[in-house]
């Protein structure tokens, strides 16, 4: 509990001093610098010998603890100044799939002092070694790893350096406040009809539900078990799947009321493996969500608009307090697993 306690009471007074912010100028006020491992030891090793010169009175032990002293200084500033004047920031953020490596894009500018072996890293992603010139700017691409679909926000993106000799490390962060967007991983949709007809026409042609208007096909991977004629099944082992003329809309459309029975992530995932199979086959089609309609049209323009919007459906746009979760492939595999089961 105390620990607790202590650990949101250091959270809190890092997120005041570095407010949320797509761009950080880092200097004095916002970076940290402790020595690593190897200058704990660098530094109890001069403590020991400070202690055998202090009683053997003798010169030379005194004259290379000075000296040993003065490069760990000298070692201390120079990786504070290593960062000191740097600005990250992020140039836009990227789109993919939920599981994958969503990109953010970020901007490195150097002040009047070079960077040197700077290091930015968020959880599982690290880009190292990168050198900045003296009032140059580089550009580069950092992997965030996601797990669920909809906004991806990582509470911190870490900077550091150990620069020049390893015996201390600077660090500071940057606090995003622009979100990327994780799609739906596309699962193979089964052959479902839309319930979206296209005009008054189409309304007029349409069946009436309860003739027996139904298409008898053997079984496929991915259809839904409401389908299957469990009946026809008992009497001759024979598992078939009916496609009822009667349930079938236009072809024009995807539509989130046509999968009964699966849940919201399993449908939309269904409509993201239907959304590019359009796409590739350069057909027109329409998006039909609850609440959201995109009226068909075809192209891969088209595509991601309608990828964009299976992406944040449901989905609340992260707040300036709040950072969403963005955590391993792993957690996702069993949600999806879960979901199928």
């Amino acid at each position: 509990m105390l620990k607790q306690g202590l650990l949101n009471r250091w959270r809190g007074w890092i997120n005041r001093r570095i407010p949320r912010s797509d761009t950080q100028v880092f200097s004095q006020k916002n970076i940290f610098i402790l020595p690593t491992g190897a200058g704990v030891v660098f530094g109890v090793l001069l403590l020991i010998m400070l202690i055998t010169g202090i009683n053997y009175q003798n010169s030379l032990i005194y004259l290379m603890t000075f000296v040993l002293g003065t490069v760990f200084i000298g070692a201390m500033h120079q990786t504070h100044r290593n960062l000191s004047g740097l600005s990250l920031s992020i140039t836009r953020t990227g789109e993919g799939t939920a599981g994958e490596d969503i990109p953010f894009y970020l901007r490195l500018t150097a002040g009047k002092d070079q960077a040197v072996a700077i290091q930015v890293l968020v959880e599982e992603s690290l880009l190292e070694q990168i050198h900045i010139p003296a009032g140059s700017t580089k550009d580069v691409v950092l992997p965030v790893p996601s797990a669920h679909r909809g906004y991806v926000r990582p509470d911190r993106i870490r900077i550091e350096t150990r620069f020049p000799f390893g015996l201390l490390k600077a660090w500071s962060w940057l606090r995003p406040s622009s979100a990327a967007l994780a799609y739906p991983r596309p699962l193979v949709a089964p052959e479902v009809g839309s319930q979206v007809e296209d005009g008054v026409e189409a309304t007029a042609a349409k069946p009436v539900v309860g003739q027996d208007n139904a298409d008898l096909r053997p079984f496929r991977e991915g259809d839904l078990s409401q389908r299957v004629m469990w009946k026809r099944f008992a009497r001759s082992g024979q598992m078939v799947v009916a496609d009822w003329q009667g349930e079938q809309g236009s072809p024009h459309w995807l539509d989130f009321n046509a999968f009964p029975g699966a849940d919201t992530e399993l449908r939309l995932s269904y409509l993201a493996w239907l959304v590019t199979d359009r796409v590739q086959q350069s057909a027109r089609f329409g998006l039909n969500l609850p609440g959201e309609i995109i009226e068909p049209d075809s192209g891969s323009a088209h595509g991601e608009r309608c990828m964009r919007a299976l992406a944040a459906w449901g989905e609340k746009p992260p707040r300036d307090q709040d950072a969403l979760s963005f955590g391993t492939r792993k957690s996702l595999d069993a949600r999806y697993t879960g979901a199928t089961e």
